[in-house]
């Protein structure tokens, strides 16, 4: 008789009922499983039909289960009654919480709405949140971008009409070569793995460009541990080499690019500009018939080379520029290679390997399209190089040059929108021109006439009143910092401290933990939000803030109003705002309350509602006085942000069949929540590449609400907007900046990407680059908070390189000061080999006060934890000019996080607990400390 095995149930029944919706541990927003017993969560895994993640599901993902059961949680409205920062609090009502908030803000929206500055955080809820400040008429509101990747954001759309990440991916399907900028592993992280394992699989080449080896580096083929803050430079050197070897996509250049576009050379004030004709369309010389054309004329083949004399002024084609300016030796290899500590020859050598695999590896699909100027093309031509790029490259003084470099990069390769290069995802590719402009004059009573944030196309476009000071508290859309598209969340306090240009009565922020993480000057931060003035009062009269969680930033406040964990509420993923789309498929997701909250809290989305409707807010009120929404899920369902278009694209149409435009369907949200919490649309075969001149891919785009006419347009090497800026700063034209930044403003706002060092004056003896990243297993600061997460990363040391270990003397577990101009940090040090010699780093958002999150007062994150933001200010160090410049960049206004530089020597043990310094004194909570252990159990 054989042997008989027992037989095991590998997959025993884990819940009574699956609910599927959106994770919120990230912004991967992948699709979850939650299953649930007895209506409690008991596990939670990934959705496999779902197009972001495909089942894929990361720590974060997982450990959802313990942030819907955090000890730090809001438990019910909070109203301070000690003094802001003590942590003093009782509990209200949600009839008093909002009694209280509609009694600070009523009186605002009728007299003075500027004195509301209403920010937020991490929220996916952009469009809703900007809709109820449009409605409410301040001018101050803003998301965290301005102070996380504006620069990466802006400098795509300007160029080529989208961006990296949420914008566009590589082509994982085809690509052979893949090329990382400064991406740490936290963003976007299920889609990147998946992609590099399945472009590994087929042997394709994986480059990472980053002064730290960690995450996606670390898996790279091939790892350039560059100097921080020099990857324009080096960008622009690979771009030298390319056009010097004659190895770039002309014909992709000619046709699709503005580089035959032809540009005035005389010396007024149209010098730098496009030549239009009179319906202001760009004009080319056609290859054909030797005429001037409009560059979107049927059968034009735009010259590269033409020049063009009329009323003797010479017109040359912005490539003409783009070769005198690239081709000089000053960005040889040679020249700019001690600088980005990166040998010349290894320069030379990934440059010749894009080349190789763009163009001696190119490929055709036999997939016939037709694009904007009526040529139907039997083939698709790949390219099979792709990129990607997020904050490492961003978060510089430079940064917005740096990304419009690596875009131009991409085009002159022709990699762009073909097969096996970078592809947009839906509701991206944009012109320019079809984005607003940002709005920000103060209407008392009434909302603003557009948008808060947008794009300028000219000086015409800043937010400045008529004395020519800032419409807007961060002081975005100035001449300090003309296209800044997010606003400078990182700027708010501290002007609203400093009542310039105006002073705030209200401060609103969501999400936001700007008294801890998310602020440059930690402790100066601290300070401003507790400061008074000399009547007693506080410099900033009013805070309210909204979180889930215990945060250190509710102390601060004078209102907490609670908001549900993610599973509690309806959220909406929308093609409005930031959607989940893939490079073939326009797609958006909810979510929705899975499991009812055991707390007194609600929606934060919902709680906005509420005060608009008590307030009488235009936009929310129908015209006979009544509320038009009572909730966020009606909002959700019954809001039209213009005829047919809301913010949800799918199940549309009275029966549910319509997708982008239709009318309102009143069960929408069941159908999506039938459908697995999301939607797609498919892009139609044929329309899937090419997308700007793409005339299928106009079409679809047209009916499903992404534009309400084809805006086919040619990516932007020359951006002109730039040069209207520089031209104002040459002294043309009614607005021109003030003399202190017209240098400034010519040097930096050049319309091809330069490079340029960032400001180091204050900055003598600090010589080490100091920079941090989040780890795969955290996101929001919540992470560390996270029963489960917090067990991989409950402390964060400071990584130091070999090079600078010996040179003071340092093992690992040694203590070490940290200093900058603006303050210093004693923390623990460890060697890395895999780093940039001159580099140190940390992880970001480890460190916690004490007292917040509910965490023990000697947990790890609040003793050996710590941020290097205590060594950043928001401005920098004095120049001895008698004024104060912003730590920022320049053009966008994106906090330089990166641009940080420290000194770096041997210390002692601090004290007999070994803790990290500087420390601070305990917050009390209002929610108490959590157990030893958590420990639930969720059904039979």
């Amino acid at each position: 008789m054989t042997f008989q095995q027992p037989r095991v149930d590998t997959s025993p029944p884990v819940s009574d009922e699956v609910r599927k919706t959106t994770c919120y541990m990230c912004a991967c927003r992948c699709g979850i499983n939650v299953h649930m017993k007895d209506s409690k969560v008991a596990y939670i895994e990934g959705n496999r039909d779902h197009p972001v993640n495909k089942g894929v599901l990361c720590a974060k993902g997982s450990a959802g289960i313990m942030q819907v059961n955090a000890p730090s949680r809001l438990r019910a409205p909070l109203k301070r009654v000690g003094p802001r920062g003590s942590g003093d609090f009782r509990e209200i009502s949600w009839d008093e919480a909002i009694s209280t908030a509609v009694g600070w803000l009523n009186e605002l929206h009728e007299t003075a709405p500027q004195k509301l500055a209403f920010f937020t955080g991490r929220d996916q809820s952009q469009s809703f949140t900007s809709f109820w400040a449009q409605n409410f008429g301040t001018p101050n509101y803003a998301a965290h971008g301005g102070f996380c990747s504006v620069n990466m954001a802006t400098a795509g759309i300007y160029t080529m009409g989208g961006a990296f990440w949420e914008f566009g991916q590589p082509d994982w399907e085809h690509t052979k070569l893949f090329m990382l900028f400064g991406v740490a592993e936290d963003h976007d992280s299920n889609p990147i793995k998946m992609g590099i394992g399945k472009i590994k699989k087929r042997g394709a080449r994986v480059i990472g460009v980053n002064p730290i080896r960690s995450g996606y580096n670390a898996v790279a083929d091939d790892w350039v541990g560059i100097t921080p803050g020099t990857d324009g430079l080096f960008i622009l050197s690979l771009i030298h080499v390319l056009m010097k070897a004659g190895k770039i996509d002309l014909d992709y250049l000619s046709r699709y690019t503005n580089a035959p576009v032809l540009i005035n050379a005389s010396k007024g004030p149209e010098n730098g500009l496009f030549l239009r004709d009179d319906a202001g369309k760009m004009l080319v010389i056609d290859r054909n018939t030797g005429e001037l054309t409009p560059f979107d004329q049927p059968g034009v083949r735009p010259d590269l080379t033409a020049v063009y004399e009329k009323d003797g002024v010479t017109h040359r084609p912005v490539f003409h520029l783009m070769a005198e300016r690239y081709l000089s030796p000053d960005y040889a290899p040679e020249a700019i290679a001690d600088k980005c500590g990166i040998p010349a020859k290894r320069i030379r050598a990934i440059a010749g390997e894009l080349a190789r695999v763009a163009f001696d590896e190119a490929f055709e699909l036999n997939v016939e399209w037709t694009d904007f100027r009526g040529e139907t093309h039997s083939k698709m031509t790949g390219r099979p190089v792709s990129m990607h790029a997020m904050r490492g490259v961003s978060a510089h003084a430079n940064g917005f040059q740096t990304c419009r470099a690596l875009h131009v990069l991409q085009i002159l390769l022709g990699t762009v929108e073909v097969p096996g290069g970078f592809r947009f995802k839906p509701p991206y590719p944009k012109p320019i021109e079809a984005h607003p402009t940002p709005h920000g004059d103060r209407r008392p009573g009434r909302p603003l006439d557009g948008p808060h944030l947008g794009f300028p196309r000219g000086p015409e476009d800043l937010l400045l009143d008529e004395n020519g000071k800032p419409q807007r508290i961060d002081k975005a859309f100035t001449w300090e910092n003309p296209m800044s598209a997010h606003g400078l969340m990182h700027m708010v306090i501290s002007n609203a401290y400093a009542g310039d240009p105006y002073k705030i009565d209200t401060l609103f922020m969501y999400m936001a933990n700007m008294s801890w993480n998310s602020s440059m000057n930690t402790k100066g931060v601290m300070e401003m939000l507790s400061a008074r003035n000399d009547g007693g009062g506080y410099m900033i009269p009013h805070i309210i803030y909204s979180d889930a969680y215990s945060s250190e930033m509710v102390a601060y406040a004078d209102l907490i109003l609670p908001d549900t964990t993610y599973l509690e509420r309806h959220d909406c993923i929308s093609l409005l705002d930031r959607p989940i789309c893939e490079a073939d498929a326009a797609a958006d997701a909810i979510r929705w309350p899975v499991i009812e909250p055991d707390r007194d809290v609600r929606g934060f989305q919902s709680v906005l509602i509420e005060l608009a409707n008590r307030m009488s807010l235009p936009g929310f009120t129908n015209d006979d006085g009544s509320p038009k929404w009572k909730d966020y899920a009606d909002y959700i369902v019954n809001h039209e942000r213009k005829p047919g278009i809301g913010p949800l694209a799918g199940f549309r149409g009275e029966n549910g069949d319509k997708e982008g435009r239709g009318e309102v369907n009143p069960d929408q949200l069941n159908k999506y929540i039938e459908n697995g919490g999301f939607y797609v649309a498919h892009i139609p075969e044929g329309a899937d590449y090419y997308k700007p001149w793409n005339a299928a891919y106009q079409d679809w785009a047209v009916g499903m609400g992404i534009y309400d006419s084809p805006q086919p347009y040619l990516f932007q090497l020359y951006v002109e907007p730039m040069r209207k800026f520089q031209l104002a700063a040459e002294g043309h034209g009614e607005r021109q900046p003030p003399e202190h930044l017209r240098q400034r403003v010519k040097d930096v706002m050049d319309p091809l990407p330069i490079w340029y060092e960032t400001d180091q004056q204050g900055n003598e003896g600090f010589t080490v680059n100091a920079l941090t990243q989040r780890p795969m297993a955290m996101y929001h600061s919540w992470g560390t908070q996270n029963a489960w997460l917090r067990q991989l990363h409950g402390r964060n040391p400071m990584y130091v390189p070999t090079k600078l270990m010996r040179e003071h003397g340092l093992q690992d577990g040694d203590w070490a000061k940290v200093t900058s101009p603006h303050g210093e940090i004693t923390v623990p040090v460890m060697e890395m080999a895999a780093l940039n010699d001159n580099t140190v780093w940390t992880w970001n958002a480890i460190g916690k006060r004490k007292g917040a999150w509910a965490l023990e007062e000697d947990a790890p994150e609040a003793t050996k934890g710590f941020l290097l933001n205590h060594l950043i200010h928001e401005l920098l160090p004095p120049k001895g000019d008698g004024m104060r410049w912003a730590n920022s960049d320049p053009i966008t206004g994106q906090a330089a996080w990166f641009d940080l530089k420290v000194k770096i020597e041997k210390a002692a043990a601090p004290g007999d607990m070994q803790e990290s310094k500087p420390a601070f004194p305990a917050q009390e909570s209002p929610v108490g400390t959590g157990p030893k252990e958590l420990k639930w159990k969720v059904g039979k």
